[in-house]
């Protein structure tokens, strides 16, 4: 091996320099750990309560969302269909998601087909 010198020049690349010293640290066992574990967020643990106690007041905070949804959709059938289908429809998935899927449905079905309906006719009026 003594045989293999390198000659020594000025105009050396440092890629190639950093590239046969990282060579030599595989070769011989040197390796550089990583350390993005330690410097990573922690994970936050799940949470296991429901922000409601029961089925019943989500069922009953939905109710009466979905309620003022549907009046607004049935509204919107008569009168500024966008405006008041869009609301009925916003309420529907508001009321939906509270627990009044059935409810929230209809407030969002009703307002869609008002939406449609008004956008077919527009051109009659």
């Amino acid at each position: 091996m003594a045989d293999e010198r390198k000659i020594v020049d000025h105009n050396i690349d440092v890629r190639d320099t950093n590239e046969e010293i990282m060579e030599n640290r595989i070769e011989n066992g040197d390796y550089l750990e990583e350390a993005s574990a330690e410097v990573a967020a922690p994970i936050a643990a799940p949470r296991t309560a429901n922000r409601y106690d029961t089925e019943d007041e989500t069922a009953t905070g939905g109710k009466g969302l979905g309620w003022v949804g549907i009046a607004l959709s049935i509204l919107s059938l008569f009168w500024l269909p966008v405006l008041f289908g869009g609301a009925g429809i916003v309420l529907g998935f508001i009321a939906r998601r509270r627990g009044a899927e059935g409810l929230g449905a209809t407030a969002i079905g009703i307002g869609a087909a008002a939406i449609i309906i008004s956008l077919f006719l527009a051109p009659f009026f």
